[in-house]
């Protein structure tokens, strides 16, 4: 298919998301927000005018890079005692929340496990680490307990341990995007994601494959390539202008770190799994999944799959599907790149690598928006749950009869707030593909023809995002 009729399909399609989002989705999907200010079929249409706008600006007032050759300076020195400090506070937090799954009430609710996994953790955390830096790998407990027992044994043998074996390039960070691929089936779709127990046992066996991943190839190399959750905030705290190293700590411009990502096998997927993951979080919730599933779950049962299996099955589809759809709609901005400059040919593969850190802003937007209402409402439980952990009836910091307060913030202001984080986290991302592609097709002019491309990706990303919020709360 010639390159012109790629991006007019593109462009179409993203323009019938748009008017399908604020007309139909938008419309039926508000529950609880009638009492916004504003039509709500004009936010749909306020986000596209604002990317168009961005990359309007950004064509004319951002004539040269400007992250990419951004430094860091050294503004204070970290003492080495703290990083054991915080090693430690993340095997302790690590080892409760297993004992609380194992020994706890198994009452969701309950047990502080579920809570602080899902909740705390896994939205809390990539919340913040975009502001402060990477908090996940000083806290990281399995690479804290690898290196005392890489210390104890340093020391024992008197001698240099055997050295790792080499991280094959073709691995890159694969086994990060299964990683977290995995753990977004276990809060999506496993069935039995509410037990604290299973929480636990599953938690055991990530830890595991962390501590044989680190003995063969390093503990450095594979937190880097290879731990999940290591990969996903690390990414994540690209965007910082904080980066903690045992040298000291760094400032630098903000999203500039993400310039210098190193684009490995794998680093694509784990981008679109990312954003397909959380993309159907909010499909499933929508009535279009609502049809599907029922269909997909008879067609397992038909073959003799039992109802729980066969659920669970179907939502597996849709799960690997989203993710596919994503890094498809992706690879179509990146094909219609390909064709701008004819006389310098890039490589499909190469061309996704070199823009492939201009997702991680819209990984961030769809994280903050399809989860904010969860860390805002069920993140109060932390109160209470921190006092009774296990669901005894203790009462350790006097605050086990805390509620959830669920009028602190109302239904308009959180869809403020994920429009917003939609809308940002996708001008964040024009701005650091015209800033790759000043350095990518050399003239100004050239680069920003390869960016009708992007602006047409993150147009359709935005009204995806748009429509799945809306869906979601039909």
């Amino acid at each position: 298919m010639p390159r012109c009729c790629l991006l007019l399909l593109l462009v179409v399609a993203a323009g019938l998301m748009v008017v399908a989002a604020p007309d139909s989705a938008l419309a039926h999907g508000l529950v609880g927000r009638e009492d916004l200010p504003i039509p709500k079929w004009l936010f749909g249409w306020a986000a596209v005018v604002v990317l168009v706008a961005s990359f309007v600006a950004l064509a004319v007032l951002w004539p040269r890079p400007r992250l990419e050759q951004s430094g860091e300076r050294r503004v204070v020195g970290v003492a080495r005692v703290l990083d054991a400090l915080a090693g430690a506070i993340g095997v302790a937090i690590f080892a409760f929340v297993v004992y609380a799954g194992f020994a706890g009430d198994q009452t969701t609710t309950n047990n502080l496990a579920p809570t602080l996994v899902f909740v705390l953790f896994w939205v809390g955390l990539a919340v913040v680490t975009p502001f402060v830096g990477d908090v996940f790998k000083a806290l990281n407990p399995w690479r804290a307990i690898a290196r005392a027992v890489a210390s104890v044994a340093g020391r024992v043998s008197r001698g240099a341990l055997p050295s790792p074996m080499a991280y094959p390039a073709r691995l890159g960070r694969w086994p990060a995007a299964l990683g977290i691929l995995a753990f977004a089936w276990v809060e999506l779709v496993y069935s039995g994601r509410g037990d604290p127990s299973n929480l636990a046992v599953l938690a055991l066996v990530y830890a595991a494959v962390q501590f044989v991943g680190m003995s063969l190839y390093g503990i450095e190399t594979w937190n880097r390539f290879g731990d999940g959750f290591g990969v996903y905030f690390g990414l994540l705290a690209r965007i910082a202008p904080l980066r903690w190293a045992r040298e000291g700590v760094f400032v630098r411009r903000p999203l500039s770190g993400l310039t210098t990502l190193d684009v490995v096998p794998g680093t694509v997927a784990m981008l679109c799994v990312i954003i397909g993951t959380t993309s159907f979080d909010g499909f499933s919730g929508g009535p279009a999944w609502s049809e599907i599933a029922p269909e997909l779950t008879a067609l397992w049962r038909n073959l003799g799959v039992g109802q729980s299996t066969a659920l669970e099955l179907a939502f597996t589809i849709g799960l690997v599907a989203a993710v596919l759809i994503v890094a498809g709609l992706y690879r179509l901005g990146v094909l219609g790149m390909q064709s701008v400059d004819r006389r310098n040919p890039v490589a499909t593969s190469e061309l996704a690598g070199r823009f492939a850190h201009s997702l991680v802003p819209i990984g961030l937007a769809y994280v903050i928006a399809h989860y904010f209402s969860l860390l805002a409402y069920e993140g109060q439980r932390i109160a209470y749950l921190v006092s009774d952990p296990l669901g005894t009836g203790a009462n350790v910091f006097g605050t086990s009869s805390a509620t959830v307060d669920y009028t602190w913030i109302s239904a308009s202001a959180i869809w403020y707030v994920q429009v917003a984080a939609l809308v940002l986290g996708h001008v964040a991302g024009l701005v650091l593909a015209h800033d790759r592609a000043l350095i990518s097709f050399g003239d100004s002019r050239t680069a920003t023809r390869s960016q009708y491309w992007m602006l047409a990706v993150m147009i359709a990303f935005t009204s995806l995002g748009l429509w799945l919020l809306s869906a979601a709360n039909s």
